[in-house]
C-alpha cells in the first residue's frame, strides 16, 4: 500500500466516524428531550407558586404550549 494512502485513509476515517457519530448522538438526543422534556406541568405550577401567583389549569396549558411553539 503506498505511504500516502496510509496516511490519507486513517484521516479520512475518523472523519467520517466523526460526522456519523455527531449526526447518530444529535439524533438520539433530540428524541430523549421529545419523551422526556426539561420542563412538566408541575414545575410551571411550582415555578408560578413561587412568584406568588397561584396557577390555573388554562395558564398552565398556555405556558406549556407556548414553550412547545417555541422550539
Amino acid at each position: 500500500m503506498p505511504l500516502w494512502l496510509q496516511i490519507v485513509l486513517p484521516i479520512v476515517t475518523l472523519l467520517v466516524g466523526a460526522i456519523i457519530g455527531f449526526f447518530l448522538s444529535r439524533k438520539y438526543f433530540k428524541s430523549y428531550l421529545e419523551k422526556n422534556p426539561p420542563i412538566n406541568e408541575a414545575m410551571v405550577r411550582a415555578m408560578m407558586s413561587q412568584m406568588g401567583r397561584t396557577p390555573s389549569e388554562k395558564q398552565v396549558r398556555q405556558v406549556m404550549a407556548s414553550m412547545k411553539q417555541a422550539k
